[in-house]
């Protein structure tokens, strides 16, 4: 009986312990120099339905449904998704837009599993009258997700993703 109680004990106080040096946060980005003007590049990045075009996630699941609600380009409009097993169900929100630099939303994943994280696009002004884009999305990780976050990387496993969309996005602006 109280090896039962010490293997009991053992097993929380691990798990305690995981839960305290766990990653509380993440903060996944990417950055891409495109050879267009940033009033150009901006305009393109904060429609919603633009990013079909670009975004590594329709690749992965051409057959997914989508719904947009709201004025597109704006705050407030939205855009859901609902894929295969790659792309998962769940919506995106334009929460905010600074014009001609930055564009925030809300990412809201309803399936495999539920999440909320903020995302953005930063544009800026580069060399040779080139433009400098950020792409990101950070939020929260809560328990017991911050546990596995240890054994796993969000930057990792999202990170080419970012790179894949970036490089696309690139090609088809400058064309």
């Amino acid at each position: 009986m109280y090896t039962l109680l010490y293997v009991l004990l053992i097993i929380v106080a691990i798990v305690l312990i995981l839960a305290i040096i766990a990653p509380k946060t993440y903060d996944v980005f990417r950055t891409v120099e495109i050879s267009k003007p940033k009033d150009e590049v901006f305009e393109y990045l904060k429609y919603l339905k633009k990013q079909d075009t670009w975004s590594p996630w329709a690749k992965k699941d051409p057959n997914m449904e989508k719904k947009f609600t709201g004025t597109d380009g704006e705050v407030g409009a939205i855009s859901y998704w609902k894929g295969n097993k790659d792309v998962g169900e769940g919506e995106q929100e334009i929460t905010k837009i600074e014009q001609g630099k930055r564009i925030e939303g809300q990412l809201r994943f309803l399936k495999p599993w539920k999440s909320t994280s903020d995302c953005y696009f930063d544009v800026a002004d580069s060399a040779d009258k080139a433009t400098k884009v950020t792409w990101g999305f950070k939020g929260k990780n809560k328990f017991p997700m911050s546990i596995m976050m240890l054994f796993m990387s969000m930057d990792k496993m999202v990170g080419k993703d970012f790179e894949e969309g970036l490089s696309t996005l690139k090609s088809q602006l400058e064309k």
